[in-house]
């Protein structure tokens, strides 16, 4: 059966009692694919039950409603980019490499998962309000500022970088250079006729994000 895009529908399973787990997976997947393309606001749960393996009836019984799913769809995007990060073992690493390291990895991050950047679009449309009934979000987000607090204390006891900093200034400097590439590619395009999604562009983008951010705390 296909659905009203004309896409043909998954094949619906029985066997979800054998397998929960998948089941969940699997309406996550569907939820981010309709929410990235139609936002919360035009994402019906009768279209996200069309792109998924299993009814209607299940995303109700392990998600609840819309907005529960949404911010489940929010808390894995949100999962994805703070579990990169820990992952890139930065304390390991001298304060200005680390910092370069990070830089790099949030630009690359976004420029290959624009979905990502969608919904962080999106969801500022709506004020952030899901984002704030979830706990899990603020926690992943708080490993982020510690984790560039201590690269910069351990760069300022070096000497390397400047004071006067906060962790949120250098999070934010490194989010924005890194997000605008992604999020405003399109009218860039439009306006200016520049491509900022080629890979020439790409690697000079990169290069300066990671001048910039480390001009920003050099002392």
């Amino acid at each position: 059966m296909a659905n009203r895009e004309g896409k043909r529908a998954p094949a619906r399973s029985n066997s979800w009692t054998q397998d929960p787990e998948g089941v969940k997976r699997n309406i996550l997947a569907a939820a981010r694919e309709a929410f990235v393309e139609l936002g919360f606001a035009g994402a019906r749960v009768d279209d996200i039950a069309a792109r998924t393996a299993t009814s209607k009836r299940m995303i109700y019984y392990y998600f609840g409603d819309k907005r529960s799913l949404y911010v489940a769809v929010l808390e894995e995007a949100y999962s994805g980019i703070r579990g990169h990060e820990q992952h890139l073992d930065l304390l390991a690493m001298p304060p200005r490499e680390a910092l370069a390291r990070l830089a790099g990895e949030t630009f690359d991050y976004h420029a290959k998962h624009p979905e990502f950047v969608r919904l962080v679009m999106d969801e500022n449309i709506h004020y952030a309000r899901h984002i704030e009934q979830s706990e899990r979000i603020q926690a992943l987000n708080l490993t982020a500022l510690a984790t560039i607090r201590t690269v910069y204390d351990r760069g300022m006891a070096d000497g390397v970088f400047r004071a006067g900093l906060e962790p949120i200034d250098i999070h934010v400097t490194i989010s924005a250079l890194s997000f605008y590439n992604m999020s405003n590619r399109a009218t860039i395009r439009a306006l200016f006729g520049h491509d900022m999604g080629s890979t020439d562009a790409l690697e000079k983008r990169r290069a300066q994000v990671i001048d910039t951010v480390l001009r920003f705390v050099t002392a």
